[in-house]
């Protein structure tokens, strides 16, 4: 049998190139690896304030970004977290084996929490949500990012100490971690690519290519190049979307030319902006008209239904297990 995989992704946000390098594209290759499982994670988007319409047409949106980036409903069950209410329930649960401690340790509540005026108790606990989200499907590993490492180490734990208060229920589940974790904002190449940070600091999947083109041009390099001189940081970052891209737009070779020339201190920051530009909108434009396809062929909402019914189908084979492990309900 195939080793099964978690993953979730949240519907508030565009989805941005380096969400796509650093996961999506990860996941679409493992579809024939693994039994891969993905929600559409709209429970966690409430732990800050949301528009209910607009987090519905969201969770819609992202679900079509994610066909049009190769997700086969076919193959992966792709559903919407809340359609399945049973991961609420187990992460009721796994809440009463965790430790305050643990939870007060995570880097990423600080983070989210600086400078907010209201931080609601959900904030704090999604990452024992997040733990159910994967125990709740016994997932073997979740494909991560590097600054997801924490969380998944804290669902371990969380499983550990289950099994060993309750009796063995839950496999351990390992990171995957794939190549291009991090792509880095054009504006600031200290930090990584992400919407919340401002217009300037993501390209979106499906974002018009001028824009496109305006933001890698904007892209930060460095004031001048020396032969053999190290890389830095925002030239390194549009270096890493190049060879990304030529991978997929098979034109590997240019890659290798313009690195030739950056250690020979002849590079031409212009050049290598115009090259990036290209490579990947020859990746973008073809997810761009899948996306239009699938949009105009309204069926998304089924699609959805049917992942949450596969889903459920094993979702209430655990709870069950997990509930009488517990003592809970009348028996």
């Amino acid at each position: 049998m195939r080793k099964r995989v978690f993953s979730g992704i949240q519907p508030t946000g565009t989805l941005h190139v380096g969400n796509y390098f650093g996961a999506v594209r990860n996941w679409a290759a493992m579809q024939d690896e693994y039994e891969c499982i993905i929600g559409i994670v709209d429970y966690h988007a409430i732990t800050i304030e949301a528009d209910p319409e607009e987090l519905r047409r969201a969770s819609r949106a992202m679900a079509l970004d994610l066909m049009a980036c190769g997700i086969d409903p076919d193959r992966t069950i792709l559903f919407v977290q809340s359609d399945v209410p049973t991961h609420t329930e187990l992460g009721w649960i796994l809440g009463c084996v965790t430790s305050h401690g643990d939870l007060s340790r995570m880097t990423q509540f600080k983070d989210k929490s600086a400078g907010q005026q209201f931080v609601s108790a959900g904030l704090f606990t999604y990452p024992v949500l997040q733990a159910a989200d994967i125990l709740l499907y016994k997932a073997h590993g979740v494909p991560v990012g590097e600054d997801q490492v924490q969380h998944l180490e804290l669902s371990r734990r969380i499983a550990r100490r289950f099994n060993t208060r309750f009796g063995e229920v839950f496999p351990e589940p390992e990171p995957i971690v794939g190549r291009g974790a991090r792509i880095m904002s054009l504006s600031d190449p200290s930090m990584k690519m992400s919407k919340s940070a401002g217009d300037a600091h993501y390209v979106g999947v499906m974002e018009d290519g001028t824009s496109i083109r305006k933001k890698v041009r904007s892209a930060v390099t460095d004031p001048g190049l020396e032969a053999g001189a190290e890389m830095s940081p925002g030239v390194a970052n549009l270096f890493e979307i190049l060879e990304l891209s030529a991978e997929i737009d098979g034109n590997a070779s240019v890659v290798a030319e313009l690195r030739s020339e950056h250690g020979r201190g002849e590079l031409m920051y212009s050049r290598l902006k115009d090259e990036t530009f290209e490579r990947l909108m020859g990746v973008l434009r073809p997810i761009q008209q899948r996306r239009a396809e699938l949009e105009a062929a309204g069926d998304v909402v089924e699609i959805l239904h049917d992942g949450a019914r596969r889903a459920q189908t094993i979702a209430k084979v655990t709870i069950a297990e997990v509930r009488e492990k517990v003592g809970l309900g009348t028996g």
